[in-house]
């Protein structure tokens, strides 16, 4: 990488958010490259399971710049056809990628403008740097997880499918769209399962012919710029899986799993759980209810023909794991061999050695501008509004940050057009335009 050693903004992760990045400055203008330690896209491919669609409609999982190939608008991708997508708009909007490139280091230059950037393939200087790796970066185990040998533990970026688990039942905790998912493959594939099911949001996968991507979207809730006081520990339990449909713990135990409260501890080989599993159920069951009633409002005041969907108000009867609870489960005496923890995922900044954290080692920054001039974050749930966390909330935040880079480019280039101007030694010299259009390094 010897023939690169400076760009104006080096943007940080080959992903979904990375590309979005590169195409919104390219559009600006903004000479800029992207590193990717991996391939493209590489976490759809590697740490996900085989069977993992994406859990929004091709219609509206996807940038705006170009539809999935070969796929209905309602369908839900696989995961490597969602890798495929991004390989291919790279190419398309001619993304200035460098793959097997891991930044290991990023610190601001001090006496002059801009940051320096260790790779493993040299170093880079770069007036910008954009940290587009996302959330999903570390696996989550909690520090309760059991030390026991004779227990199978994987985290579900580590799961593939029922096959490579040993004999035995399986103990899910964490019952977001990826235990919940995982936890109902197992059980059809004829295993045991316990699952662990704390504070939730459950949509519904479709009402009135509508899928829940578009209710959220005409309800203006994927606007939300704040969460609600309360949730921010709560997970969203939603399926594209088997063509998509809608998630019911309580239906999810008539088939055969078992479910329990949060996951408290464990103690002498025995899991204890707390007591909430019906508060969580109510709870999910609260929020399933009040979407179908925003839904409604919107038919009516709309005046839309959507055919009314009673059935979709129906909760199945309590099973027993509910009226029933465990409070404890013996894991040898119940023939538990595995547990699969769906516990989300933290962020590692590590290489990113400046002032743009709060006091709680989180990204400090405002819809992704960070507090550190030149930084900036993107790909975070949350980053901008709810619809963060979906591949075109992604695609928006990237705008408004490319945006912000091409806004302060044009403060900095006026003066120095000005400085140019004034030392121009004869009248008839051409001066600079005070922005000139900026090349792609490639």
């Amino acid at each position: 990488m010897n023939d690169i050693t400076k760009t104006d903004t080096l943007i940080v992760g080959g992903g979904q958010a990375g590309i979005a990045m590169s195409e919104h400055l390219t559009r600006h203008g903004v000479p800029h490259q992207v590193l990717e330690r991996d391939r493209i896209a590489e976490r759809w491919r590697t740490a996900r399971w085989d069977s993992l669609v994406a859990n929004g409609p091709a219609w509206h999982d996807r940038f705006p710049g170009m539809e999935f190939p070969d796929m209905a608008p309602d369908g839900f991708v696989p995961k490597e056809q969602v890798a495929a997508y991004f390989e291919a708009y790279a190419r398309k909007f001619e993304v200035p990628v460098r793959t097997g490139v891991e930044v290991t280091r990023v610190t601001a230059n001090r006496g002059r403008p801009g940051f320096t950037v260790e790779t493993s393939r040299g170093r880079i200087e770069a007036q910008r740097v954009v940290a587009a790796t996302g959330a999903f970066q570390t696996p989550v185990i909690p520090a309760i997880a059991p030390q026991d040998p004779r227990l199978t533990q994987l985290h579900t970026a580590d799961y593939r499918n029922p096959e490579q688990l040993p004999e035995g039942a399986v103990l899910v905790v964490g019952a977001g769209s990826s235990g919940t998912q995982v936890a109902a493959e197992l059980n059809r594939a004829g295993r045991r399962v316990y699952l662990s099911v704390g504070p939730h949001h459950r949509p519904p996968r479709s009402y009135r012919g509508r899928d829940f991507c578009w209710w959220l979207g005409v309800l203006g809730e994927w606007d939300n710029e704040v969460r609600q006081p309360g949730s921010e520990h709560v997970t969203i339990a939603v399926t594209g899986a088997r063509g998509g449909y809608t998630i019911d713990f309580r239906r999810l135990a008539h088939e055969g799993v078992t479910l329990v409260g949060r996951t408290d501890a464990f103690e002498a080989g025995v899991a204890r759980f707390a007591p909430d599993l019906r508060a969580n159920l109510d709870a999910g069951d609260a929020n399933y209810l009040a979407l179908l009633d925003g839904a409604d409002a919107y038919v009516e005041r709309n005046g839309l023909d959507l055919p009314p969907e009673p059935e979709a108000r129906v909760i199945p009867s309590d099973p027993d794991c509910v009226t029933q609870p465990l409070a404890e489960l013996d894991l040898a005496e119940a023939g538990i061999s595995t547990i699969i923890w769906a516990t989300g995922f933290s962020q590692d900044y590590g290489w990113l050695e400046v002032d743009a954290f709060d006091s709680d080692g989180r990204p400090d920054h405002q819809r992704g501008v960070s507090s550190e001039p030149g930084v900036y974050f993107l790909g975070l749930p949350w980053l901008s509004r709810r619809g963060s966390s979906f591949i075109w909330g992604v695609w928006h935040d990237a705008k408004h940050i490319a945006d912000h880079i091409a806004k302060m480019r044009g403060y900095l280039a006026h003066y120095d057009a000005a400085e140019l101007a004034q030392s121009a030694p004869a009248d008839d010299e051409t001066i600079p335009h005070a922005a000139p259009r900026p090349q792609r390094v490639s």
